[in-house]
């Protein structure tokens, strides 16, 4: 319940942040892979047999110092082959980001909550991380992103399992206009 709470505390402060009249837009398309937790394809970011990509976007404005964003990305063989073919994995999340202005590279910290949606089952459950974007003109640069994505409550994802709280890892590479 306090991780609930202090969930909500960070969604209010999002929510009532203004964003300076020098916010810029910017869309990230990117690619990456899910790792570690309930991943079956990669222990680690290091030790991974078999990368399974996970495709997304993240797009909203930045301030010097914060922003904030919307993360919506996908995994179609997030759980590996199954017998009911139901294997993907979706997470559409609304983060909350601090900036550290250094010129053309500028590396942040996110934070947000949102859906998970393993197999075709909804559940609230939030994401931290930490990545960094190095801007080769004022409207192009490349991101690199690493999340850890958790659900808020117990999810029974197979038949014959007991519920956890999902739980994994996901790094990407992507492409910033703005």
């Amino acid at each position: 319940m306090r991780l609930v709470r202090i969930l909500v505390l960070a969604c209010a402060g999002v929510a009532a942040t203004t964003v300076p009249a020098a916010a810029q837009g910017f869309f990230t398309p990117f690619a990456g892979y899910n790792y570690g937790g309930d991943s079956v394809n990669c222990v680690s970011l290091r030790n991974c047999d078999e990368r399974r990509t996970n495709l997304g976007i993240s797009f909203g404005k930045t301030g010097q110092y914060s922003g904030t964003e919307q993360d919506i990305s996908y995994a179609r063989h997030f759980f590996g082959e199954t017998a009911d073919g139901k294997s993907s994995m979706l997470t559409a999340m609304t983060n909350f980001l601090v900036i550290v202005p250094a010129g053309p590279v500028r590396p942040y910290g996110v934070l947000g909550f949102g859906l998970i949606r393993p197999r075709g089952k909804n559940a609230l459950g939030y994401d931290i991380g930490l990545g960094t974007n190095v801007f080769f003109t004022k409207r192009f640069g490349l991101r690199a992103d690493l999340r850890r994505m958790r659900s808020l409550r117990d999810v029974t994802l197979f038949e014959l399992s007991e519920g956890h709280k999902l739980d994994f890892w996901r790094a990407s590479l992507g492409v910033t206009f703005r």
